[in-house]
């Protein structure tokens, strides 16, 4: 029997008075769209070696989370609004600087995204669920997770790049619910999507690591998006080896024959 890739989900820690590694159910569903088999890989990086994790597997899925990314990794004074998981911190950040060194792809969703701009030297802002805003990107708390799941916008994809190329068109709407977000992209990273206020919503690094994240969730209800289908189609053909443009060349042919 042939071996599927084997991709490792990040966890994060829940229920603070008896501490739990887990992950959200949603994302693990996503696997046959990969067509990969995925493990759970703890937040502790006390006791776990990120690079040794990495040496076994074919690539990582850093997920969405409750949690924020802690101020003070992007240089930020500012105390702002947990809740924080400086285990999830420490291990994300030792993951995707391993990936680099082991050439091994990595998909961020949302919290996974913001990780994924911090470690390229990007800083976050916390304001884009302000009823203020012309465009909210996230529900008010409280909301049951399907709703907070229909709030919806369309995001522009960048003219020449590995999301328009997989998608097939210029642009798509995507569910929001997110808090942060990218305020100063720095010098190490390319737009992928942007949302009509602005908001970057999908990165890659211009050094051509095998990275990308997405502020949105493809992860929810994936078998019933067709783009949410094809960005982990894509994600699978990365973890047998091909390039970012060869994948989404894949993806892009694949979607001519279904057609």
């Amino acid at each position: 029997m042939s071996k599927r890739p084997l991709v490792g989900v990040i966890c994060c820690q829940r229920n603070p008075d008896d501490p739990v590694q887990g992950v959200a159910e949603r994302y693990l569903r996503a696997a046959p769209f990969v067509g990969a088999d995925f493990v759970l890989v703890p937040s502790m990086p006390d006791i776990f070696d990120a690079g040794s994790i990495l040496s076994r597997l074919d690539g990582i899925l850093l997920t969405g989370s409750p949690s924020n990314v802690a101020p003070g990794l992007y240089g930020s004074a500012d105390a702002g609004d947990g809740p924080y998981d400086p285990g999830r911190d420490g291990m994300a950040f030792r993951l995707i600087s391993e990936s680099v060194e082991q050439d091994r792809p990595v998909l961020g969703i949302c919290r996974g995204f913001q990780e994924i701009a911090v470690a390229y030297g990007a800083t976050l802002r916390r304001d884009l669920g302000e009823d203020s805003r012309a465009q909210i990107h996230h529900t008010k708390p409280g909301l049951p997770i399907p709703d907070m799941f229909a709030l919806e916008h369309r995001v522009d994809l960048a003219s020449g790049g590995v999301l328009e190329r997989i998608m097939g068109a210029p642009s798509i709407v995507v569910n929001s619910a997110h808090f942060q977000g990218v305020r100063d992209l720095g010098a190490k990273l390319l737009i992928e999507a942007t949302s009509s206020d602005g908001v970057t919503e999908g990165i890659r690094p211009i050094s051509g690591e095998r990275v990308l994240a997405v502020q949105w969730h493809p992860e929810w209800r994936v078998a019933d998006n067709p783009n949410s289908r094809e960005l982990f189609a894509w994600f699978g053909f990365l973890l047998k080896g091909a390039t970012m443009k060869e994948a989404a060349d894949r993806v892009a042919a694949d979607a001519q024959l279904s057609g």
